[in-house]
C-alpha cells in the first residue's frame, strides 16, 4: 500500500494576542484543516492593536467605547457572542467588567524569540489563553516570563530578552513591513505566500478556501 503524505500549506498570520477574532479565526482554521486533510506550517507575525497604550493598560469596556464607539449594551452583546463562538471552538473567553486591554510590544518580542526555539506557536496559544481565559497582564515582563516557562522555555532567558530589548527593532521593522503591504487590521492570513484572507472567515468558508488551494496544488503537481 502506498501512503500519500498530507499536503502542507504555509500560513503567515498577522495578529495580536489581545485580538479575540484572531484566536477565533485560528480555531476556525484549525477545524477546517482537519476537515480537508491538510497540515499547516503556521508562522505568526506581529501587529499591535494599541501601540500607543501605556504599560498599565485601560479598562477594556472603556477602551472599546473610546476607540470604536461601543455602547455598554453593545459591549455586553459582543462579549456574549465572542464567548459563545469560542466555546463552540473549544476556547474559553472569560470576560469581566474589570478586564483590561494592554499593549503587546513585549509579547511580540518574546514570540520572536520563541520562534528561534521552534516554539512560537505554543507560546502564541499560551498568550491567548493567558489574556482571554486567565485575564493576565500580557504586557507585563513577569507574566510573559512565566508564560514562557509554562510551555517549557527558559523563563530566566525570557526575562533577559525582555529587559535588554534585543528583538525590539526586529518587531518594529516587521510591523512596518506588514503595514506597508496594506495590512491595517487583524487577523490577516497569507496562504502559501499568495492568497490574502482577512478576518475570521468561519469554518465552512475556510474549508472552501482550503479546498480551492488544495486543487491548485494538485494541478501544479500534475
Amino acid at each position: 500500500m502506498t501512503i500519500i503524505p498530507k499536503q502542507s500549506i504555509r500560513f503567515d498570520i498577522v495578529s495580536d494576542v489581545v485580538c479575540p477574532w484572531c484566536i477565533i479565526g485560528f480555531k476556525q482554521l484549525e477545524k477546517a484543516l482537519l476537515a480537508t486533510d491538510l497540515t499547516a506550517n503556521i508562522i505568526w507575525h506581529p501587529f499591535e492593536l494599541n501601540p500607543q497604550m501605556d504599560s498599565q493598560g485601560e479598562n477594556l469596556r472603556e477602551h472599546t467605547a473610546a476607540k470604536y464607539g461601543t455602547t455598554s449594551e453593545g459591549s455586553v452583546e459582543a462579549r456574549a457572542r465572542i464567548t459563545a463562538l469560542g466555546a463552540e471552538l473549544g476556547f474559553e473567553f472569560n470576560y469581566a467588567d474589570d478586564m483590561r486591554m494592554y499593549n503587546t510590544f513585549l509579547a511580540h518580542q518574546l514570540l520572536h524569540w520563541a520562534a528561534t526555539k521552534g516554539m512560537q506557536h505554543e507560546l502564541k496559544m499560551e498568550l491567548f489563553n493567558a489574556f482571554f481565559t486567565r485575564r493576565l497582564h500580557v504586557g507585563n515582563p513577569g507574566v510573559l516570563a512565566v508564560s514562557a516557562g509554562n510551555i517549557g522555555l527558559n523563563p530566566e532567558e525570557a526575562s533577559e530578552i525582555l529587559e535588554d530589548g534585543r528583538f525590539a527593532k526586529d518587531i518594529r521593522d516587521e510591523e512596518k513591513s506588514w503595514i506597508d503591504r496594506g495590512i491595517s487590521g487583524v487577523p490577516a492570513m497569507v496562504i502559501n505566500q499568495q492568497h490574502l484572507v482577512t478576518g475570521a472567515q468561519g469554518v465552512e468558508n475556510y474549508i472552501s478556501i482550503l479546498k480551492k488551494i488544495k486543487d491548485e496544488l494538485v494541478r501544479v503537481e500534475e
